[in-house]
């Protein structure tokens, strides 16, 4: 984006009277920031829902004033501005009509042709949860999804951890400006989050962690993704906040259940027995739900797929990773290249057929699904 644009694009939103929708509506009619400021009165007035206290706030300096001082830190510290206009910009958030006109990144975000999903939930996480999460992602990792989430406590830096852990891109959504990082105690994670993915947020510099920040935070992490998990919350919390943006938005939920007496599992319980979210157990259910094993055409990613569904010993990955990258084979040749005796051969032959991972075809030839 080019210096002037972004100067007045940032004043724009400076305006006392403009929020994101009405920004984008004047972005429409104008073609952009700067044609904005100099439109004409008659001009300005004619746009519907657009009166003359709006039309003279934008005759006021401040907002130009406070523009050019932003525009100074956004310099000084190489901080990437993205508009809604964007090729850069999430793409499913393009589409939610409250969706930030701008977004600040720090970091190597890379969004094109992603899988996006965002896992949300308690800050007071439990034990469950640090294990559930953690083998989610090392499931779901040869899929290479990007992992969203808010940096926080809990539920959220063990999902930005656990990508990081899976070498996955993970994106943290902040609720105050890239001056700054909250909680503090987070800071050590930084620099590791920066190379494997960074963070991204509405706030200007001069934004503190305000309460009402993280609500409007929250309408990111629902936006921006494919889907929303909640691997714990209590009743009430925040999480289950974004849950509900995420289904306004007409985004796939899902919820990890846990029992009735479990304090951190009744809004995951509660969501799903709403039918607010799905149910999910595991990285399976994910795939399914979101159709990624129709949706691939690439035949190793096919097969990855397919094993998050059934569980295979370390002889029957061997015979199932060899039939992947050959197609179909004899069974004599699967028991010369496997190293295994016809016999064991034939019965995890047998084994992975029921499980669905393989079939017989004609003259002992066997093909994995």
């Amino acid at each position: 984006m080019l210096q002037n644009e972004l100067l007045h694009l940032l004043a724009l939103l400076r305006v006392d009277g403009v929020g994101d929708i009405v920004a984008k509506k004047l972005l429409s009619h104008f073609g952009s920031a700067e044609a904005v400021f100099k439109a004409k009165k008659k001009y300005f007035l004619a746009i519907d829902g657009v009166g003359e206290t709006l039309y003279k706030n934008f005759q006021l300096p401040y907002s130009l004033q406070e523009a050019e001082q932003e525009l100074f830190f956004l310099e000084q510290h190489a901080i990437n501005s993205v508009s809604y206009l964007d090729s850069a910009y999430p793409e499913r958030l393009k589409h939610c009509i409250d969706g930030p006109v701008l977004l600040f990144q720090s970091g190597h975000i890379n969004l094109k042709s992603q899988r996006l999903i965002s896992i949300v939930g308690t800050r007071q996480i439990t034990s469950y949860g640090i294990d559930f999460t953690k083998k989610l992602l090392a499931d779901l990792a040869p899929l290479n999804p990007v992992i969203v989430s808010g940096f926080a406590y809990g539920v959220d830096i063990v999902a930005h951890q656990a990508a990081m852990e899976q070498g996955l891109q993970t994106i943290g959504v902040l609720a105050h400006g890239l001056n700054q990082i909250y909680p503090k105690t987070h800071k050590k994670y930084v620099a590791k989050m920066e190379e494997h993915g960074g963070f991204m947020t509405e706030f200007w510099s001069t934004s503190n962690p305000d309460r009402e920040n993280f609500v409007k935070r929250n309408r990111i992490v629902a936006g921006m993704s494919e889907a929303t998990i909640v691997i714990e919350s209590a009743e009430k919390g925040g999480s289950l906040i974004t849950a509900n943006v995420a289904n306004d938005y007409n985004r796939d939920v899902f919820a990890v259940p846990g029992r009735s007496t479990d304090k951190y599992s009744q809004g995951c319980n509660n969501l799903i027995k709403s039918q607010r979210a799905h149910l999910l157990t595991s990285a399976a259910d994910l795939v399914y739900m979101l159709n990624w094993e129709l949706t691939t055409n690439n035949h190793k990613e096919k097969g990855i797929q397919k094993q998050l569904f059934v569980s295979l010993n370390e002889e029957e990955q061997k015979i199932y990773d060899y039939l992947l990258a050959k197609g179909k084979e004899l069974l004599d040749i699967i028991a010369l290249e496997c190293d295994f005796p016809i016999f064991k051969v034939s019965t995890h032959l047998l084994n992975m057929e029921l499980k669905g991972i393989i079939r017989p075809l004609p003259g002992k030839l066997y093909e994995a699904l």
